[in-house]
């Protein structure tokens, strides 16, 4: 048993390093890309950060994050946006070319949403 938790220990350390590392190495790596200039890794980076929480507090570097997933838009028939999952079970979406806000499913976000036509007939 003590041999089981210490394996788990090890890889979750393994993967924790493994993800800070990569974080820092894509940074890099858009920041070489970019010219130095902010490009859109930085942009989707910058809003993910700086997005609110449900209760209005704003999110301290991703702390209330859980996952982010970058998934293909099917609605739309082509291009990739960012999912971005909260402890409170929420989550936003970000167009991954641009960085801007998508999809919520928190009421506050609605505002800042596109506005869709309600007429559906």
């Amino acid at each position: 048993m003590k041999r089981s938790v210490l394996i788990l220990g090890v890889v979750a350390a393994i993967l924790i390093v493994g993800g800070a590392f990569a974080f820092t190495f894509m940074d890099k790596i858009a920041d070489v890309a970019d010219g130095g200039n902010s490009g859109t890794f930085h942009k989707v980076a910058d809003k993910v950060d700086k997005v609110t929480s449900s209760d209005g507090s704003t999110s301290d570097g991703g702390s209330d994050i859980v996952s982010e997933v970058v998934k293909f838009n099917y609605q739309a028939g082509d291009g990739w946006y960012r999912e971005v999952t909260y402890k409170d079970g929420g989550f936003r979406q970000f167009d991954n070319a641009t960085g801007e806000m998508i999809g919520s499913s928190y009421d506050e976000d609605q505002e800042k949403l596109g506005v869709i036509d309600g007429n559906l007939e």
